[in-house]
């Protein structure tokens, strides 16, 4: 999003005050793309003042220019499949592998190193279960992700299921645990509520979104910004499972022993009982 490009080129110069609000308007953009000057100053425990300022500090002409950015934003974000479908065909298969590719290439540019690092090192640490929750439309990737990790490490299970099922799992989580959370636009509210209840019981989180306002990464402890760009009617998954896939390869190079004995008594296993055929 363009406002957040904004106030990470300004965070630096911002005061105090300036900083609430931009956090505000970061924690929960659809509130300030259709709310008050009076509804982000509360919201933020500033002065109508302080918000009129940070809108000018980040180049704005006022909070109604602010808030017109953040509006198309959304409004393009939000943009459903059944909108999207009337573009289907419009483009080649080379602009579909174009878009695919970038999709790849962005989401692991953007990402943070130090995120990285910090994540790989939680995954690989042995004491720490992982919970790993997906939205619908991004399941197969989790799924995916979780059947990497279960073959380098115990304790990784994916959390879903119906309410009862999901609260009762979070309810005995241990507080050092580490959570994957990934989802993108227009979130899934049973999602965005388990993500809040582990963060009110401190379990450590990453989460993969499409942006630094989803409410998922306000939230989290670290997060990453996913590019699903797509010619179809749907957000592609490409370039998360690229990332997801990188991370994987992180845990694995940090377990190195007792990933490579987990993963030799697992292939003979297969190889003993036949489960695997080469192609001749």
């Amino acid at each position: 999003m363009e406002v957040a490009e904004r106030i990470r080129v300004h965070s630096a110069s911002l005061t105090a005050a300036e900083r609430r609000v931009a956090e505000a308007i970061l924690r929960s953009p659809q509130s300030v793309g259709f709310g008050t000057v009076a509804d982000l100053a509360e919201a933020s425990k500033v002065g109508a003042a302080s918000v009129v300022r940070l809108a000018s500090k980040l180049g704005y002409e006022g909070y109604s220019d602010l808030q017109a950015s953040i509006q198309h934003d959304l409004l393009r974000q939000l943009r459903p499949a059944v909108e999207r479908i009337e573009t289907v065909g419009e483009g080649p298969r080379s602009a579909h592998a174009a878009v695919e590719l970038a999709n790849v290439r962005a989401t692991i540019e953007a990402a943070d190193t130090g995120a990285i690092e910090q994540l790989a090192t939680r995954l690989a640490d042995l004491s720490r279960p992982v919970v790993v929750l997906s939205g619908e439309a991004s399941a197969g990737v989790a799924e995916q992700f979780t059947d990497q990790l279960e073959q380098l490490r115990d304790d990784v299970r994916v959390l879903r299921g119906s309410e009862v099922v999901v609260r009762r799992a979070i309810a005995v989580l241990p507080a050092g645990a580490t959570a994957v959370v990934i989802d993108l636009r227009r979130y899934e509210r049973w999602l965005l509520d388990a993500h809040a209840s582990l963060r009110e019981r401190g379990v450590w989180s990453a989460a993969f979104t499409d942006s630094i306002l989803s409410p998922l990464a306000a939230r989290a402890d670290v997060m990453f910004v996913l590019s699903a760009d797509s010619v179809g009617p749907f957000d592609s998954h490409v370039g998360t499972l690229a990332l997801l896939n990188l991370i994987a390869a992180e845990v694995a190079s940090a377990l190195r022993t007792s990933a490579r004995d987990r993963l030799a008594a697992v292939e003979a296993a297969w190889s003993r009982h036949g489960s695997l055929t080469e192609s001749t």
